[in-house]
């Protein structure tokens, strides 16, 4: 049942949107599982540096694909709505994105 008298927002996707996000997640996921097994193996540490790399880079990709639908929807929604706080709460999470 939809909470009808609370703040949270929501964002809808479409069914492709949403498959296209967990798959991002799903692969994220098995790089970690790899690199904890890496650990657990004492692989090398450039090894498991390199791997760690690349998850990390997957998981900005995940973000710019995520920010990107959000500016294109939710951002572009509430400015045309009247609401221009939504550019400091872009702002807040640009900076956090950026650490």
């Amino acid at each position: 049942m939809p909470c009808t008298n609370c703040t949270q927002r929501h964002t809808v996707r479409t069914a492709d949107e949403k498959q296209k996000l967990v798959n991002r997640l799903s692969r994220i996921e098995g790089q970690i599982r790899g690199i904890r097994q890496m650990v657990e193996d004492d692989a090398y540490c450039v090894d498991i540096l390199t791997q760690s790399a690349a998850a990390k880079a997957a998981f900005a990709s995940f973000n710019r694909e995520l920010l990107r639908r959000h500016m294109e929807t939710c951002v572009v929604r509430d400015i045309r709505s009247g609401d221009d706080g939504v550019t400091d709460e872009l702002m807040d999470i640009i900076g956090k994105l950026m650490k």
